[in-house]
């Protein structure tokens, strides 16, 4: 009866052992399996967008990033407007959003009375979920007057008679523009570093805080040289999640910026981005060339945001290796 029981429980365990590796296989496979059909997602949709703008690469060449026209009626078509518009706004947006972000991730997490935490972390999630079209009416009809009557009068008169800076707020104040662009962005990216900062800062052991309060350190002191410090890689993956957002921001940007095909210094002057142009030019796109510079334009955008984010991966991963040594 021994030997009858220790073989069944042999069986037993060389079932369960087979199951286990059966089981492990199809995880495996299918992680795999996902992650190589999200290789192939993106191929496609590389190819697809080299296919589609093909026409107009080979028409206008290098010339076309480096050419501020755009005359769908002449058919001259250049993209450097709109690739100017793109990262000029997504910048100011990022100087804006991440201080303001970060400042509030530090107060909801060491400086916020208890009861008034969750109701304004939750306020400030809620901002992600506001559609984008939204911002933009509210930004055209709201926003944009108040910045025409109040801010940009007092920014003009400000800055009119420092050197750079008269250039870079100068102009009639149209209320829209690059400048409301820009921060109608801040507030639209200002939900997703908060709250990825927030919960970076959350996860800080309580012991290297009590043990630097401890000590005597202040808050600041607590923030700069211990929070900040152990999770400067997180604070980074929310600035690039921020970035990204604002790179492709799409309809809130249309309602603003103005749609002029132009650069200019000022920040006031109205403008264009890459999505805000393919927004409004495609369904009126009648040329194989016109279609073809708009496709064109759109994987401007995607190799712009590829290189952006492998520059960031590139950043975290030089952070990580001098925080390893």
């Amino acid at each position: 009866m021994t030997l009858v029981a220790t073989a069944q429980s042999m069986r037993d365990r060389e079932a369960t052992v087979r199951r286990f590796a059966l089981t492990d296989t199809i995880f495996h496979n299918t992680a795999k399996g996902a992650a190589i059909l999200v290789l192939l997602i993106l191929s496609g949709v590389a190819i697809s967008l080299v296919a589609g703008s093909w026409e107009a690469l080979s028409k206008f060449g290098p010339a076309f990033l480096t050419t501020e026209s755009w005359n769908p009626v002449t058919e001259n078509f250049g993209a450097l407007a709109p690739i100017y518009g793109t990262v000029v706004t997504s910048a100011v947006a990022i100087l804006i959003a991440v201080p303001i972000g970060i400042g509030i991730a530090i107060f909801l997490t060491e400086l916020c009375p208890r009861p008034l935490r969750r109701p304004i972390g939750i306020a400030v999630e809620l901002l992600a979920g506001i559609p984008s079209i939204i911002y933009g009416i509210w930004g055209l009809f709201v926003f944009a007057p108040f910045l025409q009557t109040t801010v940009q009068p007092f920014l003009i008169a400000l800055f009119k008679n420092i050197p750079v800076l008269n250039s870079v707020f100068a102009g009639p104040p149209y209320g829209i523009g690059m400048l409301t662009s820009a921060l109608i962005l801040a507030i639209m990216v200002l939900p997703f570093i908060t709250s990825i900062t927030k919960d970076v800062f959350d996860t800080v052991p309580s012991v290297l805080k009590e043990s630097a309060y401890g000590i005597g350190c202040t808050t600041w002191e607590v923030m700069r040289r211990i929070v900040v410090p152990y999770t400067r890689v997180g604070i980074m993956g929310g600035v690039m999640l921020g970035l990204g957002r604002a790179l492709g921001e799409t309809m809130a940007v249309t309602f603003v910026i103005g749609n002029a095909h132009r650069i200019s210094a000022s920040l006031l002057a109205p403008g264009t981005t890459i999505s805000a142009t393919i927004a409004n030019e495609f369904t009126e796109a009648d040329g194989d060339l016109y279609t073809s510079s708009l496709v064109a334009l759109g994987l401007i955008l995607f190799v712009l945001t590829f290189l952006i984010l492998a520059l960031a991966r590139y950043m975290l991963m030089r952070i990580e290796r001098k925080a390893g040594a």
